[in-house]
């Protein structure tokens, strides 16, 4: 299903021209118009979904293996240092557009790219209730 007012709807299934860098049956691949850094691609399903939630499971595992094939493509053909793989779900997480959508975000050594955060401490008490919530 599309959303008929979704951008990345009508990017995805090419109403929008984009500089797509990869295409099938489920997904296009383009550059991003505001990069973090050289060679910053989205990677788009064609099939609206707000977010990871609400992917199809098998949508879910087809996007992780196109972002390692773009990913390691991306990495070879740039010669970057590393890379990020973002996938956000929800204002409070950073997502802007109410499309299932990954960021791959290749890294370069001194680049301003910041995709960090201040590491906490896992507690006793959150431990033992998000442990077991999964019991």
């Amino acid at each position: 299903m599309k959303d008929q007012n979704c951008i990345f709807c009508k990017i995805a299934n090419g109403e929008i021209p984009a500089a797509t860098l990869y295409e099938d049956e489920d997904f296009r691949v383009i550059l991003d118009l505001g990069p973090a850094s050289k060679g910053h691609a989205l990677i788009l399903p064609k099939e609206h979904a707000a977010n990871l939630y609400e992917l199809p499971d098998a949508l879910a595992g087809k996007a992780m293996i196109l972002a390692k094939k773009i990913a390691s493509k991306l990495s070879v053909a740039l010669k970057c240092d590393g890379f990020n793989i973002v996938q956000n779900n929800g204002e409070a997480a950073g997502q802007t557009v109410f499309h299932f959508h990954i960021h791959l975000i290749p890294r370069y050594k001194g680049d301003t790219v910041n995709v960090t955060w201040q590491p906490g401490i896992l507690t006793e008490e959150d431990k033992k209730e998000i442990l077991e919530i999964f019991r």
